[in-house]
């Protein structure tokens, strides 16, 4: 129950690495906002396994690409408290191919949707953290946005951005009270990476120190820890969460 009483605003809260992390700070007792894009029946399944739990998610849909949709959302967050607690940027998309062939809507695409949200939602977001002079700001990068991939120029693009972001907030925020951190993702098992080819799972995994694929969970465990208390002196950081690929 560390963030009973907190609330948090998830973006992309729905499915896969969001939706864990939407139902681990309920788990700890904290009112959360999962936005989402389009998909109404991933949302509903969400609020159907969060009943029982000492916390509670509300699903908002908004584009948060957008500054009227991240305001939006952010605004509904704090509507009863005033303040949000804990800023997740996790909305993202991938659309690879190789540089050569990659279309401009595909690098369009992912620039707008990996990166536009983190600038409206911490835009945003931190009005609702100044006043109390405290909160917590964490985004879901990519270890491709440290290391590169071939066929992910766009994507790597954006998650390194996301990393520089981070770094340049936390600056900007640590006067404040404000912790600005990323959590570093590696393959992880989702609907986004279930459709890669095993031949580059398999090759993911051999060059991994643990040898496998890591589980939403584990994302959201690091998020929970970089979120709380016990990393009260952390900020401008980047937690790589990849079973020692990286």
């Amino acid at each position: 129950m560390i963030f009973s009483g907190s609330i948090v605003v998830v973006t992309g809260g729905t499915r896969g690495i969001g939706r864990a992390i939407s139902l681990a700070f309920a788990r700890h007792g904290a009112q959360v906002f999962a936005a989402y894009l389009n998909n109404d029946a991933a949302a509903a399944s969400l609020i159907v396994d969060s009943s029982g739990l000492p916390g509670s998610i509300i699903a908002i849909k908004g584009d948060v690409s957008t500054s009227e949709g991240a305001q939006s959302v952010i605004n509904a967050a704090a509507q009863e408290s005033g303040h949000i607690n804990v800023l997740v940027n996790n909305a993202g998309i991938v659309k690879d191919g190789f540089l050569a062939m990659m279309a401009d809507d595909d690098w369009d695409a992912v620039i707008r949707t990996n990166l536009y949200p983190l600038f409206h939602c911490c835009k945003w977001g931190v009005r609702k953290m100044l006043a109390r002079r405290r909160g917590s700001i964490i985004t879901i990068s990519s270890i491709s946005g440290i290391s590169g991939a071939a066929g992910q120029t766009n994507y790597a693009a954006s998650k390194g951005a996301a990393i520089s972001f981070t770094k340049s907030l936390a600056r900007e925020l640590g006067p404040m009270g404000i912790r600005v951190n990323a959590v570093v993702a590696g393959l992880i098992r989702t609907d986004m990476t279930a459709g890669l080819k095993q031949d580059i799972v398999d090759r993911i995994v051999k060059n991994s120190a643990l040898g496998r694929i890591g589980t939403p969970e584990e994302v959201a465990d690091a998020v929970l820890f970089m979120a709380s208390e016990r990393a009260s002196y952390i900020t401008g950081q980047s937690l790589i969460v990849d079973g020692g690929v990286v």
